[in-house]
């Protein structure tokens, strides 16, 4: 038999913790709603879950301080945010923490099992559809080890770092829409989403700075285009 998928759920509001885990298990996930940061942490640590769903305010830990310490832990386990808020610092100070999500409440459990089940599709399809490598210009890529090779220097890259890179490489020299890359690699269009592309745009791009036959250029209004000069 096929080992549950395991979710953990940080939400302090104990009647939304209640439904959330109701309709998970009901989705068939294994869930654990734990009501303040500090018992998730703690709960991580012991069990070390597939899928983390963080209020952003709770006692004790916050969200945001919950999610900076799992990603000291792991850089592949994806991370979502509750929150009531919508204001945008919120946002983009949950993706500066790892997150790699958020959804605003209230919110329906149809909208909450999709997000869940982008990240559960998208990690998967990272791994079994990417060649085994890529090579351009003085790196080889290895996506499935998350790693860069170049320089005679290895990087290990984050999850993120990884799906965005693999999707760049897929189609290099080629004008990619900023919506295409949102979609393919974040599972939806969004604007802090994209401010999100962005910073990680910027990490690749500092990573090839040293080999100047590889580009990854900003196309104005429109989007990105890795090049690989032969």
């Amino acid at each position: 038999m096929q080992e549950k998928i395991k979710i953990l759920v940080a939400e302090d509001d104990l009647q939304l913790g209640f439904i959330i885990k109701d309709n998970l298990e009901d989705a068939g996930f294994q869930v654990v709603n734990c009501p303040d940061g500090e018992t998730a942490w703690e709960y991580y640590q012991k069990t070390s879950p597939d899928v983390c769903i963080l209020d952003i305010n709770m006692p004790y830990r916050d969200g945001f301080s919950v999610a900076k310490k799992i990603r000291q832990k792991s850089d592949i386990v994806p991370i979502l945010f509750l929150t009531a808020k919508s204001l945008e610092e919120d946002k983009l100070k949950g993706f500066a923490m790892g997150a790699d999500d958020y959804i605003v409440k209230p919110f329906s459990m149809k909208e909450l099992l999709s997000r869940i089940n982008v990240f559960l599709r998208r990690n998967k399809l990272l791994i079994n559809q990417s060649p085994d490598s890529f090579t351009f210009g003085r790196f080889t890529f290895v996506p499935e080890e998350l790693k860069l090779t170049g320089n005679e220097e290895t990087t290990t890259l984050t999850q993120r770092e990884a799906e965005l890179l693999s999707f760049l490489c897929q189609h290099p020299n080629k004008v990619l829409r900023r919506e295409e890359i949102l979609l393919n690699v974040w599972g939806k269009n969004d604007f802090f989403l994209g401010r999100s592309m962005d910073v990680f745009m910027a990490r690749l791009r500092k990573m090839f700075v040293s080999d100047p036959s590889i580009n990854i250029e900003t196309i104005h209004k429109v989007g990105y285009r890795f090049s690989v000069k032969q």
